[in-house]
């Protein structure tokens, strides 16, 4: 096939030809949005999921659909040791501006701005070297304490009162939710649960690894009645099969049938695999249908880029104490593990181990489903950790 026209695209958060199995998710972000725009009280919710099952193209598609319903929307993406006011900062300015500019002076969109400016002058952004300004007095005695959990909702009410006066409403969207600390986690929650109780148009939609849910209980103890928690997990046969036949078939290629059952196989329904397994066996294949034997052939191929890229960039970044609580894991199989039973084959106790435990939770490698169970983050994971202990690589 010609490489040039290959229509998959294997990347993280890059969006796949044929967005299949997601619709029921962007049905409720559409009605949440088109709610709260019209006055209505609406939950906010937090997409949950394995890594490459797609929760950061959703984000996308629904930030671009909030656009479509004359929404405002925010994007932002949480790093790892960053800090959420940091990221908040540029794209809230810039949202402020753009309700400024809309026809006719409005006293919300202008007190907004000026409880931002109040927000901007007392927030503390650590050692990061951090320069903005807004040309506008501050409010003086709103959001200017320096306590994200006193100023952040401060701030995001006058948002979206003045959302509301310029008859708009605001998606705040956040990926990788999961390394907020609970003070920002617990600022936010505030601020989505006080915007609500007054029907104000903002709703958070975020996105984040399975252990969001405990840290939002963890945060705030209602947060569990404030929001819904779709997950997103694999794709069942169906719709794995759509993801691959959908975009090939629009040049007039198709699969066999056991081509796309090897396939699905070899990647158990996970979007961002599909499109690995997509994009390396039309490289591969000379004409259509593309065949089983075609698959078989580009596997291991498809296999070693994995382990040298979307594997091994995880596993690298471990200490030699985490990389053999997981090779313990591995040799028990896909998981859920219980906790006992891995430091079982490490011969430890599951106290002395809870550090090293504790800190690939931190890392996102790992969670715990339910008390006293572990399970990797990362789909096919375990796979990669035997092929490694097989040759005897790092461990």
């Amino acid at each position: 096939m010609n490489p040039v026209k290959n229509p998959f695209s294997p990347g993280a958060g890059t969006p796949p030809p044929a967005l299949v199995g997601r619709q029921s998710v962007l049905n409720q972000a559409r009605l949440a949005l088109e709610r709260i725009k019209n006055g209505k009280s609406e939950k906010s919710f937090l997409l949950v999921g394995l890594r490459g099952v797609g929760k950061t193209v959703l984000l996308r598609t629904i930030a671009e659909e909030a656009v479509k319903l004359g929404c405002q929307e925010i994007f932002i993406e949480t790093p790892e040791d960053g800090n959420l006011s940091s990221q908040l900062i540029p794209p809230l300015r810039e949202l402020l501006l753009n309700l400024d500019k809309m026809e006719g002076l409005n006293s919300k969109v202008k007190r907004a701005l000026r409880v931002f400016r109040s927000f901007l002058g007392a927030i503390k952004f650590g050692n990061e070297d951090f320069n903005i300004s807004i040309d506008v007095d501050p409010e003086t005695g709103v959001a200017d304490s320096g306590d994200l959990q006193l100023d952040l909702p401060s701030l995001f009410l006058a948002i979206a009162e003045a959302a509301a006066a310029r008859q708009t409403a605001v998606a705040l969207i956040i990926d990788e939710m999961q390394y907020l600390s609970e003070k920002e986690f617990s600022a936010l929650i505030t601020a989505i649960h006080l915007a609500g109780q007054k029907r104000l148009p903002l709703l958070l939609v975020g996105a984040g690894l399975p252990q969001l849910v405990g840290l939002a209980g963890k945060a705030k103890s209602y947060s569990e009645r404030l929001f819904n928690y779709p997950k997103i997990g694999q794709l069942n046969d169906r719709d794995a099969k759509d993801a691959l036949c959908k975009p090939v078939q629009e040049q007039g290629i198709d699969y066999d049938a056991e081509a796309l059952e090897e396939i699905i196989r070899m990647t158990k329904g996970y979007p961002y695999f599909l499109q690995e397994w997509g994009y390396e066996t039309w490289n591969f294949s000379k004409k259509s249908p593309i065949s089983l034997e075609d698959v078989l052939q580009v596997t291991p191929h498809v296999i070693d880029k994995l382990d040298d890229n979307f594997f091994r960039v995880r596993f690298d970044r471990l200490t030699p104490s985490e990389k053999r609580y997981l090779r313990a894991m591995a040799e028990l199989g896909e998981g859920p593990h219980r906790s006992g039973d891995i430091t079982n084959i490490l011969q430890k106790t599951v106290q002395s181990c809870a550090p090293v435990r504790s800190s690939l939770i931190e890392k996102g490698m790992i969670y715990s489903p339910a008390h006293g169970d572990t399970a990797f983050t990362v789909p096919l994971f375990d796979e990669f950790l035997r092929r490694v202990i097989k040759e005897n690589r790092d461990l």
